[in-house]
């Protein structure tokens, strides 16, 4: 798995909790490391233990932990380039939803070894969506909808987000009710800043 995703791990529990829970839970993982690089790729079975670990130390269930760090990669300040990266997807959430199609095969293009889920965002309705997350780990798709949960915000649209099972060992469903696009005033982006913004980080 990326080694993004097993950094954004390490930097939720170390920016949610502390670092001596990080430091409990690479102990328990039996990772015989604490700190992961974003731009490795790591085997999925770290991946899990990893999680199976932050889990049990917090005491949280999976499908939430997953969806709380589905939040965090979105909101947290202190990775605001990942937010930056993801306004880039539209002007709007529906523009957001369907640039989702796409992340795969950019990220594949820069980065051919990567090992990146799987997004393929359908229309099936009027206003409603449907969502299949594929990846290497039960419950990604958890953390994607904490994820969408956030950006909807971000764009002040008023959603209702739903997850709707598997459809396979993993492959996930997800349902998203766009029921206002533009219900509230979204947080201030700029294209131009977002993209200083990476370009220095």
């Amino acid at each position: 798995m990326l080694g993004m995703i097993n950094r954004a791990l390490q930097c939720f529990v170390r920016d949610t909790y502390s670092q001596e829970h990080w430091l409990q839970i690479t102990q328990s993982a039996n990772l015989g490391f604490d700190n992961f690089e974003a731009m490795l790729n790591y085997p999925d079975e770290v991946t899990l233990q990893a999680l199976r670990a932050t889990s049990l130390i917090l005491n949280k269930p999976l499908e939430a932990l997953l969806e709380d760090i589905g939040t965090y990669i979105a909101s947290h300040p202190n990775i605001s380039e990942i937010r930056n990266l993801l306004r880039l997807g539209g002007e709007n959430f529906v523009d957001f939803l369907f640039s989702l199609n796409e992340t795969q095969g950019r990220a594949q293009m820069a980065l051919p070894d990567l090992h990146v889920p799987s997004l393929k965002i359908t229309s099936i309705d009027n206003g409603i969506y449907q969502l299949i997350c594929e990846s290497n780990i039960p419950g990604l798709g958890h953390g994607i909808m904490g994820t969408l949960r956030t950006m909807a915000d971000d764009y002040g649209a008023l959603v209702y987000i739903e997850h709707s099972g598997n459809t396979s060992t993993y492959t996930e469903k997800i349902i998203i009710h766009v029921l206002e696009d533009s219900y509230a005033e979204g947080r201030t982006f700029n294209l131009s800043d977002g993209l200083r913004k990476i370009e220095n980080d």
